[in-house]
């Protein structure tokens, strides 16, 4: 039988994706290799998102078709580069075999020996679609750690977002299912469960006529073996007094929002589509922090986007200082085509956009060093990751830190610690991403 090889890019949302077709290849007879050069299939899970990310997804294609020099047969792309320009990927990049698009990704094993038989399948223009539930899936996280994708696709239409026209409209999982799927993931080993949408405080408006997230989460808790539940991205507009009380309410669920807020200044806030205005926000985050004094509140921001004044970034700025968000991403702004901010006068010079960018995360690194030394001489309790060479130390996340956007806590130990371990860390050092500390006994 052929080994199949994967590359996947891109978001959670993408790598769920990627996993179910691994799920899907290995039920149908496949082989899955993780060493490209032992690969009959090459498959590249693109991302199309911004341009940084479309070059990253040409490259990764280019660099896994060299491997059809030697013993690959067949190259695939498949996710968002290959939904959005498939056309564009047939003649650009003649040694991709198949195309398979967002929707579609289901059909992956079809398309293979569609592909075998040389067909030069393509199946894309069904981003609205959702794939039938319960389909298989091989995790790419450590097994102890799980995504766990509650919808998709995106109505909110920010004027500088290609989502929409990548993956569709937004379409909620029913409850039963993402539910079905949790407890299956709990029997596999999971004890981290990370809810992930584009907008997962949208999640069941579009099923049941309402905000259902904090109905999803109160069935979730009740999952035996699932110990910390995440959820990224907390949209601030849809963040509701139901929805921060149910957080509360229950240890399992982390107390870390993910509130994309894009920007601190109003009229760029307008331009960008966003559907709520500074004040908004921060009487959101005013509520957050009493109803959960601890909660880990990270955001992301774009820099650069068409029009933004020297006087509106300096009000950013100090929007960034009056919050003191615990993690913070900051992104320049992305040009996209057919987006309505692409067309927008006045785009920003990309040396400006990168001097913006360099300037907010200096404020940001500052504010995050003092955040973390005020937990010096506390207590936090860890998701053990394994032994870091470098330092010689274990290594960890807190429920403040998700996998792979957050920083670290480093601990000593004198006891048998393994990955996949909760246990108590004391903290007694700290920089501006990682704390430093001693294992309780």
């Amino acid at each position: 039988m052929y080994n199949i090889g994967l590359v996947s890019l891109g978001c959670a949302k993408n790598q769920t994706d990627a996993e179910i077709m691994l799920g899907i290849l290995a039920e149908d007879g496949f082989n899955i290799t993780y060493d490209p050069s032992e690969a009959d299939v090459i498959i590249v899970n693109t991302c199309g998102f911004i341009e940084s990310a479309k070059q990253e997804s040409i490259d990764a294609i280019l660099e896994m078709a060299q491997y059809k020099e030697e013993r690959c047969k067949l190259l695939i792309a498949t996710g968002c580069l290959a939904e959005r320009y498939s056309s564009d990927i047939l003649i650009e990049l003649p040694e991709v075999d198949a195309i398979v698009g967002t929707g579609d990704y289901d059909k992956i094993a079809q398309v293979i020996r569609a592909a075998f038989d040389g067909e030069k399948k393509v199946i894309c223009g069904h981003r609205d679609r959702t794939p039938e539930e319960r389909l298989p899936r091989i995790l790419s996280t450590p097994p102890y750690t799980a995504y766990l994708k509650i919808a998709d696709g995106c109505d909110n239409n920010c004027t500088y977002c290609a989502i929409p026209l990548i993956r569709g409209h937004f379409r909620s999982r029913k409850t039963e299912d993402v539910v079905d799927e949790a407890r299956r993931l709990a029997q596999s080993g999971v004890k981290e469960l990370i809810l992930i949408a584009q907008d997962t405080t949208r999640y069941g408006v579009d099923l049941y006529g309402k905000y259902s997230l904090d109905a999803l989460l109160e069935e979730l808790v009740k999952i035996d073996g699932i110990e910390w539940i995440r959820v990224h991205y907390y949209y601030p507009e849809a963040i509701t007094e139901s929805l921060i009380d149910t957080m509360a309410r229950y240890d399992k669920i982390c107390n870390y929002i993910d509130m994309p807020v894009q920007h601190g200044n109003n009229d760029i806030l307008r331009r960008m589509a966003r559907r709520t205005t500074r004040e908004e926000m921060l009487e959101k985050i005013k509520y957050i922090r009493e109803k959960i004094p601890d909660c880990t509140i990270r955001t992301s921001i774009i820099v650069g986007f068409p029009g933004e004044t020297e006087e509106q970034f300096n009000d950013l700025c100090e929007f960034v200082k009056e919050v003191r968000f615990d993690r913070m991403g900051v992104f320049t702004y992305s040009q996209e085509e057919d987006t309505a901010a692409a067309d927008f006068p006045n785009q920003i010079d990309e040396e400006i956009k990168e001097s913006r960018l360099d300037t907010l995360m200096t404020i940001q690194q500052g504010i995050s060093l003092e955040l973390n030394k005020a937990k010096l001489g506390k207590t936090v309790e860890v998701l053990v990751e394994g032994y870091d060479e470098d330092s010689f130390l274990f290594c960890g996340r807190s429920r403040g830190d998700s996998i792979d956007v957050d920083g670290k806590v480093y601990f000593a130990t004198e006891e048998d610690v393994n990955a996949g371990d909760i246990i108590k860390v004391k903290i007694l050092d700290a920089d501006e991403y990682d704390l430093t500390g001693q294992a309780e006994v």
